[in-house]
Protein backbone atom coordinates (compact mmCIF):
# COMPACT_ATOMS: atom_id res chain seq x y z
CA UNK A 1 0.00 0.00 0.00
CA UNK A 2 1.51 3.31 -1.07
CA UNK A 3 1.57 6.28 1.27
CA UNK A 4 0.01 9.40 -0.15
CA UNK A 5 2.35 12.35 0.25
CA UNK A 6 1.16 15.88 0.72
CA UNK A 7 1.67 18.05 -2.33
CA UNK A 8 3.89 20.81 -0.92
CA UNK A 9 3.18 23.00 -3.92
CA UNK A 10 -0.54 23.17 -3.19
CA UNK A 11 -0.67 22.40 0.56
CA UNK A 12 1.68 25.05 1.97
CA UNK A 13 0.09 24.83 5.42
CA UNK A 14 1.76 21.44 5.90
CA UNK A 15 5.13 23.22 5.83
CA UNK A 16 4.21 26.31 7.80
CA UNK A 17 6.94 27.74 10.00
CA UNK A 18 4.73 30.54 11.33
CA UNK A 19 4.98 30.87 15.09
CA UNK A 20 7.76 28.29 15.35
CA UNK A 21 10.97 29.03 17.25
CA UNK A 22 14.22 27.80 15.68
CA UNK A 23 17.93 27.80 16.40
CA UNK A 24 20.30 28.24 13.48
CA UNK A 25 24.06 27.84 13.62
CA UNK A 26 26.86 28.91 11.34
CA UNK A 27 30.60 28.39 11.66
CA UNK A 28 33.73 30.00 10.24
CA UNK A 29 37.42 29.25 10.68
CA UNK A 30 40.52 31.28 11.42
CA UNK A 31 44.18 30.70 12.24
CA UNK A 32 45.88 32.37 15.18
CA UNK A 33 48.76 32.09 17.62
CA UNK A 34 48.86 32.56 21.38
CA UNK A 35 50.78 31.74 24.53
CA UNK A 36 49.99 31.43 28.22
CA UNK A 37 52.71 33.53 29.83
CA UNK A 38 51.38 32.89 33.33
CA UNK A 39 52.31 29.19 33.14
CA UNK A 40 55.41 27.92 34.97
CA UNK A 41 58.79 27.94 33.25
CA UNK A 42 59.08 24.89 31.00
CA UNK A 43 55.30 24.48 30.50
CA UNK A 44 54.48 23.91 26.80
CA UNK A 45 51.67 26.51 26.77
CA UNK A 46 54.15 29.22 27.80
CA UNK A 47 55.67 29.12 24.29
CA UNK A 48 54.08 30.89 21.33
CA UNK A 49 52.14 28.34 19.29
CA UNK A 50 49.28 28.40 16.80
CA UNK A 51 45.99 26.67 16.12
CA UNK A 52 43.27 26.40 13.55
CA UNK A 53 40.14 27.65 15.29
CA UNK A 54 36.47 27.13 14.46
CA UNK A 55 34.08 29.88 15.55
CA UNK A 56 30.41 28.95 15.76
CA UNK A 57 27.42 31.13 16.64
CA UNK A 58 23.85 30.04 17.28
CA UNK A 59 20.93 32.43 16.86
CA UNK A 60 17.49 31.65 18.23
CA UNK A 61 14.21 33.23 17.28
CA UNK A 62 10.89 33.07 15.56
CA UNK A 63 10.63 33.06 11.81
CA UNK A 64 10.44 36.58 10.42
CA UNK A 65 7.07 37.23 8.77
CA UNK A 66 7.32 37.11 5.00
CA UNK A 67 10.88 35.75 5.06
CA UNK A 68 10.32 32.18 6.27
CA UNK A 69 13.63 32.21 8.19
CA UNK A 70 15.08 33.33 11.51
CA UNK A 71 18.17 34.97 9.97
CA UNK A 72 19.63 35.10 6.50
CA UNK A 73 22.60 32.68 6.54
CA UNK A 74 24.52 34.94 4.14
CA UNK A 75 24.14 37.82 6.60
CA UNK A 76 25.13 35.61 9.53
CA UNK A 77 28.17 34.39 7.60
CA UNK A 78 29.27 37.95 6.80
CA UNK A 79 28.98 38.99 10.46
CA UNK A 80 30.96 35.96 11.69
CA UNK A 81 33.61 36.37 9.00
CA UNK A 82 34.05 39.99 10.10
CA UNK A 83 34.77 38.92 13.67
CA UNK A 84 37.03 36.07 12.55
CA UNK A 85 39.01 38.54 10.40
CA UNK A 86 39.88 40.48 13.58
CA UNK A 87 41.56 37.32 14.92
CA UNK A 88 42.88 35.65 11.78
CA UNK A 89 46.68 35.32 11.57
CA UNK A 90 47.12 37.40 14.72
CA UNK A 91 48.85 36.85 18.04
CA UNK A 92 45.75 36.72 20.23
CA UNK A 93 47.66 38.01 23.29
CA UNK A 94 48.09 41.36 21.47
CA UNK A 95 44.32 41.88 21.12
CA UNK A 96 42.62 43.94 23.84
CA UNK A 97 40.74 41.65 26.20
CA UNK A 98 42.61 38.54 25.06
CA UNK A 99 45.87 39.05 26.91
CA UNK A 100 45.18 35.60 28.44
CA UNK A 101 43.58 33.94 25.41
CA UNK A 102 41.83 30.89 26.82
CA UNK A 103 38.94 29.41 24.84
CA UNK A 104 36.58 30.77 27.51
CA UNK A 105 37.88 34.34 27.08
CA UNK A 106 37.75 34.08 23.30
CA UNK A 107 34.07 33.05 23.55
CA UNK A 108 33.26 36.07 25.73
CA UNK A 109 35.26 38.41 23.46
CA UNK A 110 33.40 37.15 20.37
CA UNK A 111 29.98 37.31 22.08
CA UNK A 112 30.61 40.94 23.04
CA UNK A 113 31.16 41.77 19.36
CA UNK A 114 28.17 39.80 18.10
CA UNK A 115 25.44 40.85 20.56
CA UNK A 116 24.60 44.17 18.90
CA UNK A 117 24.35 42.69 15.41
CA UNK A 118 22.64 39.44 16.44
CA UNK A 119 19.94 40.17 19.02
CA UNK A 120 18.90 36.50 19.03
CA UNK A 121 22.43 35.29 19.84
CA UNK A 122 22.08 32.19 22.00
CA UNK A 123 25.59 30.75 22.11
CA UNK A 124 29.14 31.16 20.90
CA UNK A 125 31.56 28.27 20.60
CA UNK A 126 35.26 28.15 19.88
CA UNK A 127 36.95 24.90 18.95
CA UNK A 128 40.42 23.65 18.13
CA UNK A 129 39.38 20.71 15.95
CA UNK A 130 42.85 19.19 15.65
CA UNK A 131 42.94 18.85 19.44
CA UNK A 132 39.30 17.78 19.81
CA UNK A 133 38.71 20.76 22.13
CA UNK A 134 35.51 22.77 22.22
CA UNK A 135 34.25 25.54 24.48
CA UNK A 136 30.70 26.91 24.36
CA UNK A 137 29.34 30.05 26.02
CA UNK A 138 25.58 29.79 26.54
CA UNK A 139 24.00 33.23 26.82
CA UNK A 140 21.07 33.99 29.08
CA UNK A 141 17.80 34.69 27.30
Amino acid sequence: MATELTDTQTDRSSLSVDGQCFEITHAVSFEAAHFMGDQPEGHAYRNVHGHSFRLEATVSGRVQPGLEWVQDFAELSAILNGVAAELDHKLLNDIGGLEVPTLERICVWVADRLRSELPGLKSVAIARPSLNEHCKLVLAA
